[in-house]
């Protein structure tokens, strides 16, 4: 049998984002939750480190927030357990990778399993790992994109919920290509999330639907 989670009408769904950098992901959820129809809110947002323009971003908007260092913690698995009791804290019922840089671990993993996902710079499996762009340039694809997927224990391995291709142009530097396709991340993040908090969606082996 799959696994079916949501829609989580009438009320919003409530997404927790995570953050390491800027925001410019979490910012695009932010504002495309103002608007009532979206049927989700942003009702925390969390940070491996502090001072990020994520939080400030979070905070200018009147969001929730925390941080969670490692360096604050004995170890990863306490700093994972922590992790987990403070996005926890919040009652999600969806989770948003936006950026952040960290891996979580079993516990979390096994607390929210099937609701934490993340949006990756390439379309994967191909190029995973912190550098999509530019290994996409570098082996000369025609087609590079973003893939938007379920994370589980490995290294941007998870099962795919959605994916967007944008082309590679003769004239593509890793800058101008890196900036095509967050625009591409960007969009597909908001709209996807979108449809699967009103949906809903089902998850089977490596098959995720959304009706």
């Amino acid at each position: 049998m799959p696994d079916t989670f949501g829609p989580f009408a009438p009320g919003p769904a409530r997404l927790v984002v995570l953050i390491s950098g800027s925001g410019t992901n979490l910012q695009a959820l932010l504002e495309a939750a103002e608007d009532p129809a979206y049927g989700a809110e942003v009702v925390a947002v969390g940070a491996d480190r502090p001072g990020t323009g994520g939080i400030e971003r979070a905070e200018a908007k009147g969001v929730a927030t925390f941080t969670c260092r490692v360096a604050d913690h004995s170890d990863r698995t306490a700093w994972d357990a922590a992790l987990t009791a403070q996005v926890a804290a919040h009652q999600p019922d969806l989770i948003i990778s936006a950026g952040f840089l960290k891996l979580v671990g079993p516990v979390f993993l096994d607390r929210f399993t099937g609701v934490y996902l993340n949006t990756h710079n390439a379309l994967l499996p191909s190029f995973p790992g912190m550098h999509g762009p530019r290994d996409a340039l570098n082996y000369g694809v025609k087609v590079t994109g973003a893939t938007l997927f379920v994370v589980d224990a490995g290294v941007d391995t998870g099962a795919i919920v959605a994916q967007v291709a944008v082309p590679v142009r003769d004239d593509d530097d890793e800058a101008s290509l890196t900036e095509r396709v967050k625009t591409a991340e960007r969009q597909q993040l908001v709209e996807t999330v979108g449809r699967m908090v009103r949906e809903g969606w089902t998850a089977t082996d490596r098959r995720v639907r959304i009706p």
